[in-house]
């Protein structure tokens, strides 16, 4: 029988917005003391289920805005659910989000220590891993730029070199990470992933190539406007899909 690493039970996640937001602080007061505010419920998951079990190479779909984003935040602990439970050791989850985490106004050189800081690396471990990361990312002559002067692509294979420099986790999230750079890194940072996703991880990718879910899942998980529309064998979920957007 197989183990089942993350359950995800009747979950359901709303978020609470003030409808007509004042448009000056003055304005902000007088409504508070009147008690004129009025909140909208937005409903970002209603109601998924599915599982994933240990070794699995699950893709996650949807249009934006579908929910996604939010269940990656949920299984990770970084939310928790309006109603519903998830089953996860939340300490063996590393979640990839490239570009999070860096400070524009710092150099390619501090956000090393920084990012890899957020992730969870050691600075010994950064000292010892930082001509890797940087060759990797090809960035040997612009670590001491601002990070602010890079160009999206640069931020990207910077923040992908330092996610992936540690030992492969557990449960690994990819969030939209396997479209990053030039098509010479693209393939140099599938490789990579390749090589962590045949490591016997459990792994959720994330991606609206797919072709990408494709050719790197065993089961799909389809979320369309925070409700689940199907789970089950990469070519068949993914053409439907297809077929919905036209």
């Amino acid at each position: 029988m197989e183990e089942t690493e993350i359950l995800v039970e009747h979950v359901s996640m709303e978020f609470k917005r003030v409808k007509n937001e004042a448009s000056s602080l003055k304005e902000a007061i007088l409504r508070k003391i009147r008690r004129e505010y009025t909140c909208q419920v937005q409903k970002a998951l209603d109601d998924v289920s599915f599982q994933i079990h240990k070794g699995e190479v699950a893709g996650l779909i949807g249009t934006n805005g579908s929910g996604k984003s939010t269940m990656l935040k949920i299984i990770s602990g970084v939310l928790t659910p309006t109603r519903g439970r998830v089953e996860v050791d939340k300490s063996k989850v590393q979640l990839l989000t490239l570009g999070t985490g860096f400070d524009g106004e710092l150099t390619g050189r501090e956000n090393v220590y920084l990012n890899g800081a957020l992730i969870g690396y050691s600075r010994d471990f950064l000292d010892r891993n930082y001509g890797k990361i940087i060759e990797f990312a090809q960035l040997e002559d612009f670590m001491e730029e601002k990070v602010k002067n890079y160009s999206s692509g640069m931020v990207s294979r910077l923040g992908f070199a330092i996610a992936t420099a540690g030992d492969t986790p557990e449960i690994l999230i990819l969030d939209e990470v396997l479209s990053v750079g030039d098509l010479f890194f693209r393939k140099k940072s599938e490789k990579r992933i390749q090589e962590m996703i045949h490591s016997g991880s459990t792994v959720i990718i994330v991606s609206h190539s797919t072709n990408v879910i494709r050719q790197n899942c065993t089961k799909v998980i389809w979320i369309e406007k925070g409700i689940l529309k199907a789970v089950g064998e990469p070519e068949a979920v993914c053409r439907a899909y297809e077929e919905n957007g036209k």
